[in-house]
Order: C-alpha cells, then structure tokens, then sequence
C-alpha cells in the first residue's frame, strides 16, 4: 500500500511541480516547501490529488507541514488515514 502511495505521489509531483523534470533527485523526506518545490497553491493542488486519487478527505487541521511537507510524511499521512 505505502508503496503504491508513494509511486502515485512521486508522479503527481514530478508532473505538477517538478514539470516533468525525472532528472531531480526528490528525497522522500526532503522539504518540498524548503526546497520550493510546492508553494500554498501546490498544497491545495496536493489536497485535491490525496482526495481524488486516494479517497482521504483532509480537514482544515489536518492541512500542515507535519502532513504535507515531504513524500515519506504524505505517504505515512494517506497510509494511515487508509487504515482507519
């Protein structure tokens, strides 16, 4: 599961942020905000891509870094919310 998660989420921000570029050597957990990567209009593209492509619903509360700031803590994020 985590696996597909984050393959689907690599590819939404190569395509969306990255533009394509499979050259950039994307971390899991580095900063996409840090590394200006994705900016507050990147994070409510994310929301909508982890809504439609994973059926997880995020709450006002639930859009922060802690969630949303690298591959490996979306990828836990959406694992965990699958789960429950």
């Amino acid at each position: 599961m985590s696996d597909t998660v984050n393959s689907r989420l690599r590819e939404f921000i190569v395509e969306n942020f990255l533009f394509g570029d499979t050259d950039y050597a994307l971390e899991d957990n580095a900063s996409l905000i840090d590394n200006d990567i994705m900016d507050s209009t990147g994070v409510l593209e994310l929301v909508a891509f982890i809504d439609e492509a994973f059926g997880v619903k995020m709450a006002d509360a639930d859009i922060v870094p802690a969630n949303l700031d690298s591959v490996s803590k979306i990828t836990a994020f959406v694992a965990s919310r699958k789960a429950a």
